[in-house]
């Protein structure tokens, strides 16, 4: 099992990420990605999930017309760990 990151690493972590926010009472992070398009969007979740089932780490995901929401924490670990910064990093290299 993944174990949580202590508040320096977290710290450190969220640095390596900048797109991503921290939500602390949900004990997540979580980015927000507009796309040009519906289907832009559908496809990218499908590129994320792609990503995810290879790593086995899902995250979260909220479609909105052309926004999408990617939420990450380690469920079993009951917070953050380093699975979730290397997977918001995949997702960042598939957008930015």
């Amino acid at each position: 099992m993944a174990s949580l990151l202590s508040e320096e690493e977290l710290d450190a972590a969220l640095r390596g990420v900048p797109r991503w926010k921290y939500d602390l009472p949900g004990k997540r992070i979580f980015r927000e990605i507009k796309c040009r398009a519906f289907m832009d969007g559908i496809d990218l979740v499908r590129d994320v999930a792609e990503l995810a089932e290879d790593c086995n780490h899902h995250p979260d995901i909220d479609i909105r017309w052309t926004t999408l929401t990617f939420s990450l924490t380690t469920h079993s670990a009951g917070g953050l760990t380093e699975n979730d910064f290397e997977l918001a990093r995949e997702i960042d290299a598939l957008v930015d």
